[in-house]
């Protein structure tokens, strides 16, 4: 995964969680290529109600902190379905789950 992508991505906050969708591990795939963004992420139900939000904070952040961006392509995938065990330890720490 791109780290510049993924940095970028780590602006995006869950409103109800309050944790960045990287940390979630809801982002399953993050490449640039001369340019062009190219982000495959999830959410934590099919039927959340914030997935235009989530993948338009995702969007705007990679404009504003990549330099030499020429597109941005934020895909939702539902295929693995989250869980919980995606999360990196710092998330898990953070909801007291470890």
């Amino acid at each position: 995964m791109d780290e510049q992508l993924l940095e970028a991505l780590r602006q995006v906050i869950d409103p109800e969680l309050r944790i960045n969708v990287v940390d979630l591990g809801l982002v399953y795939s993050a490449a640039l290529v001369d340019g062009d963004a190219d982000v495959a992420m999830t959410l934590t139900a099919p039927g959340c109600p914030m997935a235009s939000f989530l993948s338009g904070m995702a969007e705007a952040a990679i404009w504003k902190q990549v330099p030499g961006v020429k597109s941005v392509r934020v895909r939702l995938v539902w295929s693995p379905p989250w869980q919980p065990s995606m999360m990196s330890e710092a998330a898990k720490d953070e909801l007291g789950w470890n």
